[in-house]
């Protein structure tokens, strides 16, 4: 196991160095409930042959440690600026997922200087900008009924006539759903990352980030819908803001989300390399 100690918790991360070279090195921040021995997962994704990714569980999930008391997405932005500590890292390019991009919000108004520059995904910013979908208020639903209710909303286009008229479709996603809830998942941790989810707000403070950024959504997004993501870009100066077929997982459903961040990134990394030199 790679376990660093970082802001007074361990946090267990992968780094994948395979690659060298030209390929850097860029944090990949994950979504609620995020856990890597879940496969696949983003060391699956096309991100990972064009970078090495360093991911790690969020305390309170996966194999990181499960401190009890309240979380705050200070705690978790204070955790990702601890590890790149512990690794020696000074600064690199941030992708944060849904609730892995308010994090990256947060880390990045926190800690500016270590990130390059930013991908959020299919996020929000709290406050004036709307939050996404209350996903607690789903916790305490059976199984079943949570997994219906996240696949509706994760996706509008699961709408009742879509449903009737794709009966087996829609049975087996919500199969595979319920199916990829791990066992040994500590609810506690799930719980106490959901809480600090509630309270995120950023909205008044993302004048101030001043690095390159990146806002990428999916159409049909009802957890991170598409007016929340045009609030951070009418609020983060010189910020671009691209669209993509799909939900809430659109980086999947839409084949040509992950090369275009790829080649943001790229672009953005030889802009810094000339900007250097």
């Amino acid at each position: 196991m790679s376990l660093v100690q970082a802001n007074d918790i361990d946090l267990y991360y992968e780094w994948d160095r395979q690659y060298t070279g030209d390929k850097p090195t860029v944090l990949f921040i994950s979504g609620s409930g995020g856990d890597l021995r879940n496969k696949p997962n983003q060391f699956d994704s096309p991100l990972a042959t064009a970078f090495n990714l360093l991911c790690y569980d969020q305390r309170g999930l996966g194999q990181s440690a499960k401190p009890g008391g309240q979380y705050s997405m200070a705690d978790y932005a204070d955790d990702a600026a601890a590890l790149l500590d512990a690794l020696d890292i000074d600064t690199l390019p941030v992708i944060g997922v849904s609730f892995g991009g308010m994090v990256a919000q947060e880390f990045a108004l926190r800690h500016p200087d270590r990130v390059q520059m930013l991908v959020l995904a299919c996020t929000s910013s709290g406050g004036a900008g709307a939050p996404s979908y209350p996903l607690h208020e789903l916790q305490d639903l059976p199984p079943t009924q949570r997994a219906m209710a996240h696949l509706r909303v994760a996706d509008l286009r699961h709408t009742d006539r879509w449903i009737e008229e794709n009966a087996e479709a829609w049975q087996k996603r919500i199969q595979l759903s319920v199916s990829a809830q791990r066992g040994d998942r500590d609810e506690m941790g799930a719980a106490a990352q959901l809480e600090a989810r509630k309270g995120h707000d950023t909205f008044e403070r993302l004048r101030q980030l001043q690095m390159p950024v990146l806002l990428a959504g999916g159409e049909f997004d009802g957890i991170a819908p598409v007016k929340n993501m045009q609030a951070l870009h009418a609020e983060i100066a010189g910020s671009e803001l691209r669209f993509f077929v799909g939900g809430h997982m659109f980086l999947i459903q839409d084949k040509s989300a992950y090369p275009f961040i790829i080649q943001w990134f790229r672009e953005k990394l030889e802009a810094a390399f000339v900007r250097r030199s």
